[in-house]
This record gives structure tokens, C-alpha cells and sequence, in this order.
């Protein structure tokens, strides 16, 4: 069998008959000459060294744009990659199908804004952590990675992004990065993906968590603070500093929060439940006589038990919709608590005080009550244990007042002056 050189591909052209020349040299190099007289170089190969493995053939490219020489240099290499057990046709063809980092997120947040809308209970991603991401998506991702093959990402490329944002917001660089894994195991699932993650050998920020927990005097102001907000109103503060302060309305000199807008910071303050999920309640996933509201949160389906005081609370709520809270729209739920929070805040004298600290002083009050870790878990909602030992120095209340009482005890039979233990249980005094 002749060997592929230019003699004999000049000889097959000239023919002008149709056919393949095989090189007895290289296994699986072949020159083959089309009807239209154009002549390719192919390589042949069997994908797999067992008896069933599939036989593929790869185009190295057109005569002209290759001499006989270069493309047995690129049969060769392609060899070398089939010893070393590779499959390059394969390759090749996924390389031709890979979406860009761009478009598979676009794709990836389009289908999961779509499964949280149709069906909320089987929803991984909910819409306000979809809206997150496309804005991670649009801000850092893709003016940095965005045209790069998604099976091409490496973790230096990870590494630069995250340390490029982390100069001025570690956390937003954190979960940047979170979300770019989250997009990769799924690319690797839906496309047979090889290697590992570019983001597991990425190493976090340290973040330092917000933790703020009302007591039970701040509990006490808030709950007035509500009350005024939501019958006499709170008086309008104008800043007469600022340039662009307006000047006070004619008329009433108050500001008043609406019913629903006090009813869901009181369902906050008592249930311990996530904003999304009082604001997004439905009154046909509520069963008051059994005290349970069905949610579909941020890890998925729950139930959340509802305390007698929150059953009242509810039964008192005008129904105006299929929402509990209703908003602005006709049967579409409150967008946010931004402005009554504000109120309330200024009303009750307090500064630094987020919305979801209601939720973590919610567990702060069960740890201190005794409750068990896992109970506060379960009364929170959390998929993992991790989550909730943030509350585990605050589960010691108990521990502690059985430590106080028999130290006094041993302390005083050893006839030591001990400071007097207070009374943990004592009702705190009112806010001004």
C-alpha cells in the first residue's frame, strides 16, 4: 500500500476518480478524494482498545490548506492523543456544542426563574436568589469570563475574578464564586464535564457575619413602636442640614404604616419565618386550626408552625387576595418592608437593627428558653445543622443558670462572698 506523499495525491487528483488512498506508514491516515474534486485528510481510529469500541474518523482539513506533510504531523498527534487514551472526534464535537459561560447562565437562570414560577415547591433557586445572580452574572461574571468555553474554565481564571472583587467586597466575591461552581456542576452534568471544579480549590474570604439579637426590652419598645406607627402615626422628621431634605406636608405631621405592613413585622417577631416567606403567604397554604402556614423558602417545601398569638394575629387580617400580605398590585404579593421597617426603627429609638435580625432574636429567645438545637433548627427551617450551631453559645442559658445556682450554694457553704446571681427570668424594664 503506497505511502500518502505528494506524488501520490497528485496522482489521486489527476485520476479525477473518487476514492481513498490509506498510508501504510501511519495507521488510520487517509487522503480521500471527494466528487466535487476537492481532496480531505482524515485519520481513522477506534475509540477504546475492546472489541466493541466504536470506530470514528476525524476531517484534519482540505488539501491546499494542508500539504501531505502537515497533515501527518496532525495524524500523528492525533495518534499520540488515542494511545494516551483520548477520544479527539468526541472532543471535537462537544468543543462544537459548548456554550460560553455567558450563555450557559443565561440558559441555567432562565430555566430556573421559569421552575420557581410554574412549580415554587420543586424549585432549587428562588426568584430573589435568581434576581442575585443575574446581577453577579451581569456585573462581574460575564465582563471577565463571560466568552470563556465553560469546559475551558480554569481556576486560575476564578482566582483573578475573585481576588479582583474581594479588594473591596470579599463577600460579594465569595458568593461570585459560589455561583460560577454552582454553573459548572450543572455544565457538568448536562455535558459529561471531566476534572474538578475550578472553584473548589478557590479559598473564601473571611466574612464577618452580622449577628444582632434584640432583647427583651428592645422586643418590648419595638412591639409599642409598632402600635404607634400603625394608630397615631410617627411624627415626620425633616433634616434641614441636608440640601435635598423636602420640606414638611401641609396638614398632618405623621406618618402611619398600614395594617399589613404591622401584621407582617409582628409575624416576624413571633414566628421566626424568613421575610420572602411572610411576604409570598398565600391564605389557601395557611390551616389555622392546626396552626401551620406552608411555605416554599429558600431550602424548599416547609411548614411553618404558628404560635397561638400569630393564629389571632392572622384570623384579625382582612382578606383582600389570595396573599396575606397583599401589595400595591391586585393579587400580587408586598415587595418589601423597607419603608414601615424605617418607621418602626425611629419610633423604638433603635439603630443597626435589619429585618432578619427579628429571625435570629427569634432564636435567641427559644436557645435561652432551653430549646435544643435541633428544635431551633426545625423551628427555622434549616437544611443543614451547620447553619443553626451560630445559636449553640445561646443555647447554654440553661446550663449557665444551673451553674450560677450551685456555685452560689457551694459558695456559700464554703462561707466565700459570691455576687448575688440575677434573675434571669425577671420581666426588663420598658423602653422610654
Amino acid at each position: 500500500m503506497p505511502t500518502i506523499s505528494k506524488r501520490t495525491v497528485d496522482a489521486l487528483i489527476a485520476s479525477a476518480t473518487p476514492g481513498s488512498l490509506r498510508d501504510d506508514a501511519l495507521k488510520g491516515f487517509v487522503a480521500r478524494l471527494n466528487r466535487d474534486g476537492s481532496l480531505t485528510y482524515l485519520f481513522e481510529y477506534r475509540a477504546g482498545r475492546t472489541r466493541d469500541a466504536l470506530w470514528r474518523r476525524m476531517s484534519i482539513g482540505r488539501h491546499g490548506m494542508f500539504t501531505p506533510t502537515t497533515a501527518r504531523q496532525a495524524a500523528q498527534e492525533l495518534q499520540s492523543r488515542v494511545r494516551m487514551g483520548e477520544d479527539p472526534a468526541r472532543e471535537r464535537a462537544i468543543a462544537r456544542t459548548m456554550p460560553t459561560l455567558s450563555t450557559f447562565a443565561d440558559a441555567f437562570l432562565d430555566d430556573a426563574a421559569a421552575m420557581a414560577e410554574a412549580h415554587p415547591e420543586k424549585a432549587k433557586l428562588r426568584p430573589r436568589t435568581v434576581a442575585n445572580y443575574r446581577s453577579y452574572l451581569r456585573v462581574h461574571i460575564a465582563p471577565a469570563l463571560g466568552s470563556i468555553r465553560i469546559d475551558n474554565l480554569t481556576q486560575q481564571d476564578v482566582q483573578r475574578l475573585h481576588q479582583r472583587i474581594g479588594r473591596t467586597r470579599p463577600s460579594t466575591a465569595n458568593r461570585v464564586v459560589e455561583f460560577v461552581g454552582t454553573l459548572w456542576r450543572a455544565a457538568a452534568t448536562q455535558f459529561k464535564l471531566e476534572g474538578t471544579n475550578p472553584c473548589g480549590g478557590v479559598r473564601a474570604f473571611k466574612e464577618m457575619k452580622r449577628e444582632r439579637y434584640l432583647s427583651l426590652n428592645e422586643i418590648i419598645c419595638l412591639g409599642r413602636a409598632i402600635t404607634i406607627a400603625e394608630t397615631t402615626g410617627v411624627p415626620i422628621r425633616i433634616d434641614a442640614t441636608k440640601p435635598t431634605s423636602k420640606h414638611a406636608p401641609k396638614g398632618e405631621q405623621v406618618v402611619r404604616i398600614d395594617p399589613f405592613a404591622a401584621a407582617a413585622l409582628r409575624l416576624l417577631l413571633i414566628s421566626g419565618a424568613r421575610l420572602r416567606e411572610i411576604l409570598h403567604a398565600e391564605w389557601s397554604n395557611i390551616d389555622l386550626e392546626r396552626g401551620l402556614l406552608t411555605v416554599f423558602g429558600k431550602t424548599g417545601r416547609r411548614h411553618v408552625l404558628l404560635s397561638p398569638p400569630a393564629v389571632r394575629l392572622l384570623e384579625s387580617l382582612p382578606r383582600c387576595g389570595p396573599y396575606v400580605i397583599p401589595g400595591a398590585l391586585q393579587g400580587k404579593p408586598r415587595a418589601d418592608l423597607n419603608r414601615p421597617w424605617r418607621t418602626v426603627l425611629r419610633c423604638a429609638g433603635l439603630t443597626g437593627v435589619r429585618l432578619h435580625d427579628l429571625r435570629h432574636s427569634f432564636a435567641a429567645l427559644a436557645a435561652g428558653s432551653g430549646a435544643s438545637l435541633p428544635i431551633i433548627g426545625k423551628l427555622l427551617g434549616h437544611s443543614q445543622p451547620q447553619t443553626t450551631m451560630r445559636y449553640a453559645h445561646l443555647a447554654d442559658a440553661p446550663v449557665r443558670d444551673v451553674l450560677d445556682r450551685a456555685g452560689a450554694q457551694i459558695s456559700s457553704a464554703l462561707q466565700i462572698e459570691a455576687t448575688v446571681v440575677p434573675d434571669r427570668t425577671a420581666e426588663p424594664t420598658a423602653c422610654n
